[in-house]
């Protein structure tokens, strides 16, 4: 009977360090999976000053009727005042950068020089935390300021965002405001503010994360790895009584 209990015992054992090393690969799998979903400058496509590309959507939040407008507005900016305007979306960020050292870094490697740059803005987004950068050019700044250029991204941007996520409004404006400010006309100003707006949290949502799932399991395979050769445990004891 001792042997037999002996038995049960190390299989008990076997068992929950058995368990317990998937419980660790499991979070182990979890915690590199972040950073391989993460978005850096050098993910981004290739692009050079001139190029007809206004628009680098990788989030997907904007509809191709917004995108058909906003690329010609962007476009007949381009043509009728050499202006140039890149509008970037992305989900998350690489550890320890922000949205503005994003914009900053994307904003140099597409165009290296003081030359390439003069007449360049880049306005992107981060939508998972829905945080905001710009960069402008020299040139751009004797019509845009560095205080419009910030408004923009800050409010135009932001406002609708915090009214449900209008991510199609907000870039359709800032595109009209832009394009507006670089043509030589009177900035339009940010959009009003209602005074019952609640400003949208910045802690991440519940739904936002999915480390709910593996929890369950990690939970879950503990539980299995001390009830499983307990009840064995008890089903043989009924049998040799």
């Amino acid at each position: 009977m001792q042997q037999f209990l002996y038995h049960i015992y190390s299989g008990r054992k076997y068992l929950q360090r058995l368990f317990l090393s998937l419980a660790l690969v499991l979070l182990a799998m979890q915690s590199f999976a972040t950073p391989a979903n993460a978005t850096g400058a050098y993910d981004m496509p290739s692009l050079v000053a001139g190029e007809q590309t206004w628009i680098v959507d990788r989030a997907e939040v904007l509809s191709r009727i917004s995108e058909g407008q906003i690329n010609t507005t962007l476009e007949n900016l381009a043509k009728e005042t050499g202006n140039e305007v890149r509008f970037v979306t992305f989900r998350r960020l690489d550890y320890g950068e922000t949205a503005q050292s994003f914009t900053d870094r994307l904003f140099e490697k597409w165009f290296p020089t003081p030359e390439t740059q003069a007449n360049q803005t880049v306005l992107a987004i981060d939508t998972l935390t829905n945080t905001t950068g710009i960069r402008t050019g020299e040139k751009v700044k004797s019509l845009m300021s560095d205080e419009i250029a910030e408004s923009v991204a800050s409010e135009t941007v932001l406002v609708p965002l915090r009214e449900g996520d209008k991510y199609n409004q907000a870039f359709v404006d800032a595109s009209d405001r832009i394009a507006a400010v670089l043509s030589g006309k009177p900035d339009p100003g940010a959009p009003v503010v209602a005074d019952n707006l609640q400003v949208e949290s910045t802690f991440t949502k519940a739904d936002e994360t999915d480390t709910g799932s593996s929890t369950i399991w990690v939970i879950g395979l503990l539980i299995a790895a001390t009830v499983i050769p307990m009840a064995t445990y008890y089903w043989y004891q009924s049998m040799g009584s």
